[in-house]
């Protein structure tokens, strides 16, 4: 999903810097990274989804205006 680039060798190097044992350090950049590829929404992501609104608020007013035209036309 997402297009970020997450440098896992310098995360795990500052955490391990800060005191955090290697493993645990390791274990942590994997799960941010996996937590990055699949739940962060990029620009892209985001640039889609108004797309995909924006095309089914069209095809919602196309069909009120519709159905007021055709409730119009039964009352006259």
């Amino acid at each position: 999903m997402s297009t970020l680039i997450f440098d896992t060798h310098k995360f795990i190097k500052r955490l391990t810097e800060a005191g955090m044992p290697l493993g645990q350090a390791e274990v942590l950049a994997e799960e941010q990274a996996k937590l990055i590829d699949e739940r962060l929404a990029t620009k892209d992501d985001l640039k889609m989804m108004e797309l995909r609104l924006s095309m089914k608020m069209g095809a919602l007013i196309a069909a009120g205006i519709g159905i007021v035209a055709t409730v119009t036309k039964l009352l006259n």
